[in-house]
């Protein structure tokens, strides 16, 4: 059998890797790991870090086909392993198991393609550890097995910090565009255009057309700023001044084009969206929203996924086996039914193994970060309290917020009291960032510093400070906010396990 150890974040394999390199000198060499992170990040071209990562796969496919890129070249020849690639397979599985960074600077210094040296490895290997999307998107699931030569039948699947997954997933097979993307596209359109030299404006007419679609069923909106929008609603609107298949068929056929030249393509997300919208209603919500942009006011229209176990039920049910586990996977018994699992999986609790009076467990009563209360008077009495508290221990703290903005209105407020080093996370930090900002953190161990984080973001899971973190402070509980996809979410879980208020808004949180 193959086990397949899955995460939600890359700071989360330094673990499992760490672990699998104990195991396997305990057992002699037996495990062959292999450790895959996301294959535009494993990308030896430069020019993949800024790319979306939607974009990526087409953009690497076209420079595969055309023989464009050197590295692939070097790895396979029509399709089977170069012996290059081959040496370089042997040798990273002689040394054992190891974090991707080393992967996929080993292979970049061959001049090889990182992941393709991977997938190799994978094939030889019998514990892959990997990111969600590897088991849990369809498409990168049945690519990746076939190419490994492994059945889903023969997979043990272990699930790091569950919790994380129904969210993922629903995320996964949400799509949405927006009237701003609308308009880059016709920039686009207009730019291939003039470069083909022609003056078919027929493209850019569809695209006027779906605008104008857009702002039609976005017209109503509630006070909040939403409303909810029937499929055929849009797509009659649509229909009205464009043939909704002759407008997929052009910006897909456009936007693959524009994506080898310039990496991103706003015509090929917006042929993503239109095939999306005509999916199934069961499980989905469709949203026209307004939301405050970068340059004003934007409007959205977004099909969102309610229910992650449309694709998550077809992993458990087919697995050899698959354990979902977490130090927060609580109430069990929701994550069973929301995940997918039939009502006789096995469900298991251990008991804390850290001694309860080692921990000192305070809650301050007076001060809130509820919608309706939060005021600068609060935010004040929060920045007053997070200071004495970490003034007061000796050593690390961390202080984790339920969002950025109540992050950054309270952090004004803390750092004239703070007699400590503040750390701030930032909202798009990579692997290495995150890695380099922990490393700095960890060396005020003994003077202590204090990292300013956000609950469901970089750092309140999947990492590890024994010794090295005396105390957390969680402000507030981070419940999403009470907009339609959420009201959308609670009334879908009504229907479903008559639970919506808890397995949608509270238990969550």
């Amino acid at each position: 059998l193959h086990v397949f150890f899955l995460t939600s974040r890359h700071t989360q394999h330094k673990i499992a890797i760490e672990t699998l390199q104990e195991l396997n000198t305990l057992y002699k060499g037996k495990l062959h790991v292999v450790d895959m992170i996301g294959k535009k990040f494993m990308c030896a071209r430069p020019e993949a870090v800024t790319m979306h990562s939607s974009e990526f796969p087409t953009y690497c496919k076209k420079l595969r086909d055309d023989d464009g890129c050197e590295h692939y070249l070097n790895t396979r020849k029509s399709g089977k392993a170069t012996k290059s690639a081959e040496q370089a397979v042997e040798q990273l599985i002689t040394i054992g198991p190891m974090h991707s960074e080393t992967n996929v600077a080993y292979a970049k210094q061959q001049r090889l393609c990182p992941y393709e040296v991977a997938v190799l490895q994978a094939k030889l290997c019998n514990v892959v550890v990997a990111d969600y999307n590897y088991m849990f998107n369809p498409a990168i699931r049945d690519s990746f097995l076939k190419k490994t030569s492994k059945e889903l039948e023969q997979c043990i699947v272990i699930v790091d910090e569950a919790h994380n997954l129904p969210e993922r997933v629903r995320h996964l097979l949400s799509s949405s565009i927006s009237n701003s993307m609308i308009r880059r596209g016709m920039r686009e359109a207009e730019e291939w255009l003039k470069l083909k030299q022609d003056d078919d404006s027929e493209l850019l007419r569809q695209l006027m057309a779906l605008e104008k679609a857009l702002e039609a069923v976005a017209a109503g909106l509630n006070q909040n700023g939403q409303k909810l929008v029937a499929r055929e609603e849009f797509l009659n609107e649509l229909r009205k001044e464009a043939d909704v298949d002759v407008l997929i068929s052009d910006l897909e056929f456009v936007g693959d084009d524009v994506l080898e030249q310039k990496k991103v393509s706003y015509l090929h997300m917006l042929s993503k969206f239109l095939t999306a919208w005509r999916g199934q209603d069961e499980g989905f919500a469709r949203i026209a929203a307004v939301k405050q942009g970068l340059k004003g006011m934007v409007l959205q229209l977004s099909y969102k996924c309610l229910d992650s176990s449309l694709v998550i039920t077809e992993v458990v049910e087919r697995a050899h086996s698959i354990i979902c586990m977490s130090g927060t996977l609580n109430p069990a018994a929701m994550y069973r039914d929301v995940l997918g699992f039939r009502q006789d999986a096995i469900i298991k609790e251990y008991p804390n193994p850290f001694p309860a009076h080692n921990k000192l467990s305070l809650i301050v009563p007076d001060v809130t970060t509820k919608f309706t209360a939060r005021s600068a008077e609060q935010y004040k009495k929060i920045a007053q309290h997070c200071a004495a508290i970490t003034n007061a221990v000796p050593g690390n703290s961390i202080i984790f917020f339920p969002s950025y903005d109540i992050r950054d209105k309270v952090r004004e407020l803390f750092y004239p009291q703070s007699r400590k080093t503040v750390f701030l996370e930032s909202r798009k930090m990579g692997k290495k960032e995150k890695f380099e900002m922990l490393e700095r953190f960890k060396e005020y161990k003994e003077h202590g510093a204090v990292l300013l984080a956000v609950s469901s973001a970089n750092f309140a899971e999947g990492i590890d400070l024994p010794d090295l973190l005396k105390c957390v402070v969680v402000v507030g509980l981070p419940l999403q906010v009470p907009d339609l996809e959420t009201k959308e979410l609670i009334q879908y879980y009504d229907k479903k396990f008559g639970k919506g208020w808890d397995y949608g808004y509270v238990m969550p949180a």
